[in-house]
């Protein structure tokens, strides 16, 4: 198929706008999906994505369609829209030249509807605005219209369609066709390809998805990838229709995926590009901008000899989740493991759950952390993202914390407890802005801290569920940051250790001890529980022993031999402690992922 006759479009929204169910409805009118092979968002074939009712993974599908009498190809990218999973569809939209915008009727343009058309403009691509579910009765899609005006800044071509009942879907594959641009590229120069993703395959091994930018690869091509200059043999080319399929070729402007034998999962980094082996001087593509995990945790097994097929799990799941950073670690408390970082919490939670179920584990997570900066006495910079590395505090002149910078679109009868909730947090308000006639957007700079763990909750019981927000990273400053130690039976456990600001380490440590209270089991002696700062105690609870009654045995009689036997009980407690080892269950360190009572 010509060139001009491809469209390369991705959708893009809020999350739980549609985006998935539009893109099963396409997939039917244009019969990649039969109506027996149909079924509930197809796109989402992770156990996960079920159950969940969410993106996680971004997917592509090629489709043949028939418009004005003459055939088009096009090449659809699902994308997830939950903040965290932002990386997936940055990583969508270079492979694309256009975008469905898409916004909910009954609900309007929410904070990720925002934040993913200013990712679109960036990467300057055609943006189709469609306002979905105008199938709900007493819906009036004008409010949502006016927002997609405002937002865009100038009246827009507005589509409307309800994916549920098939309602203008028509008219918005129309329009991509109409409105996208064919892609740019030329099947005659040397091969270039974008790896946008990739799979791993037990019996075929690296699946690479790619974006043919030039030319065009064939199987039995000899390709080499740039960032490592290795060579494979290509055995198999292919597109999604959805699923795999083998063709001939694929060339200039198509999206497909490419099998080379590849078995080191090392080999394949996303961003990379393909091209032929006997090709010498080739301008390397763009790839994609960096990203930078944000929460941190460690991941230790479960069972200590389980450590290699934990590295392996970690291995595969990265080739296809190159958003989350993980290397060796080791604690004193849980032994052998990793230190994992991730783009969110909820990024964190989907990838401790596809660990457990894709390799048949069982994990163990530490208290998550962020990312933090000291700058030492001697000048230099060091970045800290585990309690354990931070040096001593005579070499610490100053701590630095990840600022965001959050956006939260709301009624505007919820602003004085969305403010309230931002003032807790010590946020710096910022710009108030309206973008219909009773929502507004508001812009605060806020610790991240203090809205990575349960803000999102709050946020959402504060507003009775009407409040969406975005965030990004916006700087690092200074600030009054302390570690928190937590001491079990007089000794630091570093997987329980926390960085927090030193107003808030007494209430925080306070309320640690407290639930490892509840957690920890009685053991033969008493076990107290302390947290400190530096050899400062700031708080303790104790756990009691395992009253043993010795002098059950003992009916009536002179008393000195009941003392007698518990004063030997009292001595072997004493001894016991010296040298007993508390077990410390998993329900401890996760009693600390629970939110924190008010």
């Amino acid at each position: 198929m010509r060139k001009e006759q491809i469209r390369n479009f991705s959708i893009i929204a809020h999350i739980d706008h549609g985006k998935s169910t539009l893109a099963d409805r396409i997939l039917v009118e244009t019969g990649a999906v039969s109506a027996r092979e149909f079924h509930e968002r197809v796109f989402d074939d992770m156990d996960l994505e079920q159950e969940r009712g969410i993106t996680i993974k971004a997917r592509a599908v090629s489709m043949d369609y028939e418009y004005k009498g003459q055939m088009y190809r096009l090449n659809l990218i699902d994308t997830p829209g939950h903040v965290d999973f932002s990386y997936e569809v940055s990583r969508s939209l270079n492979a694309c030249e256009g975008v469905l915008l898409l916004v909910d009727a009954t609900q309007g343009v929410q904070a990720q509807t925002v934040a993913n058309a200013y990712l679109a403009i960036e990467h300057d691509l055609t943006i189709i605005p469609v306002v979905t579910k105008i199938d709900i009765q007493a819906v009036d899609p004008t409010y949502a219209i006016e927002e997609i005006e405002t937002l865009l800044g100038g009246k827009e071509d507005v589509l409307l369609c309800s994916a549920k009942t098939g309602q203008g879907v028509k008219e918005v594959m129309g329009a991509v066709i109409e409105r996208i641009p064919p892609p740019p590229g030329d099947e005659n120069l040397p091969l270039r390809g974008l790896v946008f993703d990739s799979i791993y395959d037990d019996y075929r091994g690296v699946v690479i998805y790619v974006r043919v930018v030039d030319g065009k690869v064939r199987a039995g091509d000899v390709v080499k990838l740039l960032s490592s200059g290795n060579a494979y043999e290509v055995t198999e080319v292919g597109r999604f229709t959805p699923k795999r399929k083998s063709y001939p070729e694929i060339a200039a402007g198509e999206v497909g995926y490419i099998v080379c034998g590849i078995k080191d999962l090392h080999e394949v980094r996303v961003g990379d590009t393909v091209t032929h082996k006997h090709v010498e001087t080739v301008q390397p593509l763009p790839g994609y901008k960096p990203f930078k995990p944000m929460v941190f945790c460690g991941l230790f097994p479960a069972a200590e000899n389980d450590f290699e097929s934990l590295k392996k799990a970690l291995d595969k799941l990265y080739l296809t989740d190159p958003a989350f950073v993980f290397q060796q670690d080791r604690s004193e408390a849980l032994g052998l493991g990793f230190r994992c970082g991730f783009l969110g919490m909820l990024h964190m939670e989907i990838v401790q759950e596809r660990l457990e179920r894709e390799s048949g584990l069982s994990v163990m997570k530490t208290a998550p952390s962020v990312s933090y900066k000291i700058k030492l006495t001697n000048g230099e910079m060091v970045e800290v993202n585990n309690p354990a590395e931070v040096p001593d505090r005579s070499r610490i002149e100053e701590w630095y914390e990840p600022i965001a910078h959050v956006s939260i679109i709301a009624p505007d009868e919820y602003i004085g407890a969305v403010m309230k909730l931002m003032e807790d947090r010590k946020a710096q308000f910022g710009e108030t802005e309206y973008i219909g006639k009773h929502r507004v957007m508001m812009d605060f700079k806020v610790p991240f801290m203090d809205i990575a763990y349960d803000f999102f909750g709050k946020l959402k019981a504060a507003t009775k569920g009407y409040a969406t927000m975005d965030y990004d990273i916006a700087t690092y400053e200074a600030s009054d940051l302390v570690k928190l130690d937590i001491l079990v039976n007089g000794t630091p456990v570093d997987a329980l250790s926390a960085i927090c600001h030193r107003d808030d380490a007494e209430r925080k440590g306070r309320n640690m001890a407290k639930r490892l209270r509840k957690e920890i089991p009685k053991h033969l002696f008493q076990i107290p529980i302390q947290a400190a700062i530096g050899g400062k105690i700031v708080a303790r609870e104790n756990i009691g022993a395992l009253a043993k009654n010795v002098t059950a045995k003992c009916y009536g009689g002179d008393i000195s031999r009941k003392r007698k036997l518990l004063e030997k009980q009292k001595e072997g407690k004493k001894r016991m402690r010296a040298v007993g080892n508390v077990r410390i269950p998993q329900e401890a360190f996760l009693a600390l992922l629970a939110e924190e009572e008010d």
